[in-house]
């Protein structure tokens, strides 16, 4: 479960900001959202199941999921393969001349268990400048280890890193390190950021891996189809296609095929056509495909979906279909969370989200992005946030200028 994330000096964040999924201690009327769309993670914590991040054009949106994406394939990755002469492939604020000289600050509060962790560190395009890893079982924080370059100090409660300070390099990251001798408390946080889905648009195709495994294995096989199939796309059904690769022996290739109702002149069914879904389906529908056994996996397990554009390629009410399958206690019974960058404002209503759901960017005028949430403002419950937010009222809009003088009329 993720409580926080904080990030500074990255793309175009300069100062640290944090986004949070932590409920703020408001109250809706009588709505069911007050129910549904939060959950008791701990005894003194309760969680929300979803969040939407909306902002102009080049506000800071995608940049505050890269932060995420970095700080996981760093976790994973900074001790496997890597060089002491290679670069961390961070990048920093670029448009302040002290920001190119100091380092990116990363931090993630979650849970694992019952077990709450607050891991974070700071790093340049050289090394890691700092790091730390705290532990919280029941309400006192403890500290696991801290580090300073390359002082490491270990406490009690983290004997699994001892002596292994001397194996760090000083461009991998100490936690990695110890997740790779099989320290029992990194390798928890370490599968932890390993199992964040983050899902860029611009790469869905990465993830119909899930949707087709679950065709070929046969799990969840109904329920996948009958979440694309219910979404109003005329399909009626989902179909793989075996084909022997003869060059490759062994080896079988699977072609998705979708099933739509034929029908005669007097508009009666009268059998089924088979289109190839590549090739015959549109955007919209193979990006539904796409993501649908990745869904199902997610709300199943209670994983975490990190995604940048949901609703690109998609109607608005299927969006909203998607948000209300992570807020609803039926289709959501093991608190999967869901966090993604929009424009669609249609989803902008208190019927769908609580204030501490609805998060902003914006940048300053020197290009910095801030971060900030709806329920910052004192605005009644049953506000408009839709028209209010078009109207400029919560900012994170485009300023659009005279069009004539630029067309020259």
């Amino acid at each position: 479960m993720l409580i926080e994330f904080s990030v500074g000096n990255y793309r175009s964040f300069k100062e640290v900001v944090t986004f949070s999924m932590v409920a703020a201690p408001i109250v809706v009327g009588d709505s069911p959202i007050n129910v549904n769309n939060l959950f008791l993670a701990t005894k003194e914590i309760e969680l929300l199941k979803s969040a939407a991040i909306y902002g102009a054009n080049a506000s800071g949106k995608s940049n505050l999921v890269r932060a995420i994406s970095f700080m996981k394939e760093f976790t994973i990755n900074s001790a496997v393969g890597n060089r002491i002469t290679n670069e961390i492939n961070t990048e920093l604020y670029r448009l302040n001349i002290e920001s190119e000289r100091e380092s990116s600050y990363f931090e993630m509060v979650f849970i694992i268990g019952t077990t709450r962790y607050r891991y974070g560190f700071e790093v340049d395009r050289q090394s890691v400048k700092s790091e730390w890893l705290y532990q919280t079982l029941r309400t006192k924080e403890a500290q696991l280890f801290e580090r300073e370059n390359s002082k490491i100090k270990v406490f009690s409660k983290f004997y699994e890193g001892k002596s292994l300070d001397n194996k760090t390099r000083k461009n991998a990251l100490f936690l990695s390190v110890v997740a790779q001798f099989n320290g029992d408390i990194a390798t928890d946080v370490v599968d932890w950021f390993n199992e964040l889905n983050i899902f860029n648009n611009l790469d869905d195709d990465d993830y119909d891996n899930a949707t087709i495994d679950a065709l070929i294995e046969g799990h969840r096989t109904q329920d996948l189809i009958g979440l694309v199939t219910s979404l109003d796309l005329g399909i009626k059904d989902i179909q793989m296609i075996k084909t022997p690769m003869p060059e490759f022996p062994g080896v079988i290739s699977y072609e998705v095929k979708t099933a739509h109702w034929k029908y005669d002149g007097e508009e009666n069914r009268v059998g089924t056509g088979y289109f190839e879904l590549d090739e015959n389906e549109s955007a919209g529908t193979q990006k539904l495909f796409n993501i649908s056994g990745l869904l199902i996996n997610i709300l199943q397990t209670g994983e975490i979906l990190i995604v940048d554009e949901l609703d690109a390629r998609l109607h608005p009410l299927i969006s909203c279909a998607i948000v209300k399958l992570f807020n609803s206690p039926i289709t959501n019974p093991r608190n999967a969370q869901l966090i993604f960058t929009t424009h669609d404002t249609n989803l902008l209503s208190a019927n769908m989200f609580r204030k501490d759901q609805i998060w902003f960017t914006e940048k300053d005028r020197y290009g910095a992005t801030d971060l900030y949430s709806l329920v910052e403002y004192d605005i009644p419950d049953d506000a408009s946030f839709e028209q209010d937010y078009i109207a400029g009222k919560y900012g994170a809009i485009p300023f659009i200028g005279d069009l004539n003088r630029v067309l020259g009329k």
